[in-house]
């Protein structure tokens, strides 16, 4: 396995001590190399903090996480993180953000920007290298983001609800487009969303999240035929989608009662 999440709890609390928030209960997970799994679960189950935890953004108060065999205590070059906010700099070129965390691995000058340039390219916005973030639109500077994230080349991907800030046709495009890039360029995923359709179209594995503190309710395998995008109306209208979405969404409701 890939990821080995093991027994992880996890406690917020005030510098004082003084209030105390258990977001997490007991998780253990495994996830195979090159495979997408969705967390999906209403707001507060835990979902995004074991995502950072598993990135190495957060500590766990308790249990630990192993990717490829060695415990996660920090950030790594392997791993990328693309979040909801677009997160751009706003005094950096649409190529100077994708630039930046190359920039930060030491990356030589000229071969960032050719890696940078080539990350554009890959997600169809070589035209606005030179555009500031304000230019952009919100979909743009989505893609911005996931060419920052696949400019530095991770073996990891971890995404926290990426799309959900984009109106509905986008988000759908933009599914489409992670869709494709990962085609040509596997990564293993651990996807952070609210949405039930989101989930089944990306997802090998839906791994559902409920409960205070959160913990994993249900672990669901999508048997889906790929590649999805070649023809997502018929996937999204198919029998099996449906029965999956149904069968997720009860789940989801008893959850949100």
């Amino acid at each position: 396995m890939a990821i080995e999440i093991n027994a992880i709890s996890h406690r917020y609390e005030n510098q004082d001590g003084s209030r105390v928030f258990q977001a997490l209960g007991e998780v253990s997970l495994s996830i195979a190399a090159g495979s997408f799994v969705c967390l999906l679960g209403p707001s507060g189950c835990g979902k995004t903090t074991l995502l950072r935890i598993a990135n190495g953004l957060v500590r766990p108060s308790h249990g630990e996480v192993r990717i490829d065999g060695v415990r996660v205590d920090g950030p790594a070059a392997n791993r990328a993180m693309v979040f909801q906010e677009f997160n751009l700099l706003p005094w950096r070129t649409a190529l100077g953000n994708v630039e930046f965390p190359l920039e930060l691995q030491g990356v030589a000058k000229a071969r960032r920007a050719d890696l940078a340039q080539r990350a554009l390219a890959q997600v169809g916005l070589e035209r606005f290298a030179d555009f500031y973030p304000h230019k952009l639109s919100g979909g743009m500077k989505q893609r911005v983001g996931l060419a920052r994230a696949f400019g530095v080349a991770p073996t990891y991907l971890f995404m926290d609800e990426p799309f959900g800030a984009l109106d509905p046709q986008i988000r759908e495009l933009m599914q489409i487009d992670l869709l494709k890039l990962l085609e040509t360029d596997m990564k293993t995923v651990l996807f952070v969303t609210h949405s039930v359709d989101e989930a089944v179209f990306l997802a090998d594995r839906v791994i559902m999240f409920g409960g205070s503190p959160g913990q994993v309710i249900a672990d669901i395998d999508i048997d889906l035929p790929r590649p999805r995008w070649q023809d997502d109306e018929a996937i999204k209208t198919s029998p099996r989608f449906t029965e999956y979405r149904n069968d997720i969404w009860r789940r989801l409701k008893r959850q949100l009662a």
